[in-house]
């Protein structure tokens, strides 16, 4: 019975030392996050750190997404258009697709 117990606890201390050697492997041979990625996990943590959720998460990760590599100057020009856009959708009532619909069309210019 003692040696079957010497072997358990062996085998229990290879198998942890074998766990902490492979994710030190993974950890050594993870890339580097590419700029996307990098973008992807700030805005993340901007729209977690804010609280927004469900469409307006969406249209702020969209919005971030596309701010980031942009000047401070042109940042506050497509949030003041945002904010316009935004407005105007409110005062017309719209919801749903249709606010969705005439965002992307007040956005880019054409509403």
């Amino acid at each position: 019975m003692k040696v079957s117990k010497w072997l358990v606890a062996i085998g229990a201390t290879l198998a942890i030392g074998a766990g902490q050697v492979v994710l030190a492997q993974a950890a050594a041979t993870s890339p580097e996050l590419n700029s996307q990625q990098q973008k992807m996990k700030e805005c993340n943590a901007d729209a977690k750190a804010k609280g927004v959720k469900g469409d307006e998460r969406k249209s702020f990760m969209s919005s971030c997404l596309s701010a980031k590599g942009m000047s401070q100057e042109q940042i506050n020009k497509q949030q003041e258009k945002m904010k316009t856009c935004d407005a105007d959708a409110k005062s017309k009532g719209l919801k749903g697709a249709d606010y969705k619909a005439f965002i992307k069309t007040c956005l880019s210019g054409s509403g």
